[in-house]
């Protein structure tokens, strides 16, 4: 069993919909085959997705119907198909007087012979078949429905893992740039982070930092509201007390992620201070800091 088949068989094993033929199949190729286990989880939640996202729905009532009449049109016995066999070839009766025509050849009487034999034969040979089984009918039916059934699910399962894979794909790529940093630093060699309480108490503050990537970022719970006109300013404040301005930030939400404007040096406080927009004026704070990372 290659991929694609047991694809469908995981398809249908999902719908529950599996004959105990096609379910040991399927789970002998599993068996035979444990990385493919993928395929069956991966149908098993699309397959929940669809059951959560669509009402159910009978199916039409006039699908058996529809079954038993062509079943009805096919042969039921032996009997009935002799008697639809039609009927065998009659002796030709002597002709009657006619003008003399030129004498047949012996190769056209040969022929002519032949012929009839040929058809006499398919004759006997169409009455002689045997009755078609209806009940292998309905099988090789049912078959083909239910692996009609099994690719259209494994095509469902596709596209919904397309737009899942999309959705997360489109997420990854349009990351914000302190959230793409945050990432490089935690798998940077030399990553390292601290943790701090606000100055009230309201919330905390955690630096991320990588000095091989000469990044920092900043994540901030529970920052306090703003005026309106005013705004977070971040600060490099060096080993000497110099401040040196890291850019501002707006809390959007509960939790900010925030990429600071520079790298931090040894000795390194990180800082935030409430500005007006747009930042000091002066180049340095003009309030006091409601955090203070030491990076020391």
């Amino acid at each position: 069993m290659n991929i694609e088949e047991f694809a469908e068989l995981a398809a249908g094993a999902a719908l529950n919909a599996l004959s105990d033929e096609d379910r040991q199949a399927f789970e002998a190729a599993l068996a035979e085959n444990p990385e493919w286990q993928g395929i069956v989880d991966m149908d098993a939640a699309t397959a929940a997705v669809l059951a959560d996202s669509v009402p159910a729905e009978a199916p039409p009532l006039a699908l058996r119907g529809t079954l038993l009449s062509r079943i009805a049109t096919l042969p039921q016995d032996t009997d009935a198909a002799v008697a639809d066999a039609p009927a065998p070839i009659a002796m030709i009766p002597d002709a009657p007087e006619r003008p003399a025509e030129p004498a047949q050849t012996t190769g056209d009487v040969g022929q002519g012979l032949f012929d009839a034999r040929v058809a006499d034969t398919g004759q006997n040979d169409a009455a002689g078949e045997p009755p078609l089984d209806t009940t292998a009918i309905q099988a090789v039916s049912r078959g083909r429905w239910t692996r009609g059934l099994f690719g259209l699910a494994a095509s469902l399962v596709i596209l919904v893992a397309l737009g899942f894979g999309a959705v997360n794909l489109n997420e990854w790529v349009n990351r914000p740039a302190a959230v793409v940093a945050l990432d490089e630093i935690e798998n940077a060699p030399d990553a390292e982070s601290a943790t701090v309480e606000l100055v009230d108490g309201s919330g905390s503050a955690t630096a991320y930092w990588s000095p091989s990537l000469g990044k920092v970022v900043l994540v901030t719970d529970g920052l306090p509201t703003v005026a309106s006109g005013e705004t977070f300013e971040m600060w490099f404040v060096r080993e000497d007390g110099t401040p040196v301005s890291a850019g501002t930030f707006e809390a959007a939400g509960p939790t900010t992620t925030t990429l600071l404007d520079g790298a931090v040096e040894a000795g390194d406080t990180i800082a935030v201070t409430v500005e007006q927009a747009g930042g000091s004026e002066t180049g340095a704070p003009t309030t006091e800091p409601i955090v203070a990372i030491p990076t020391v």
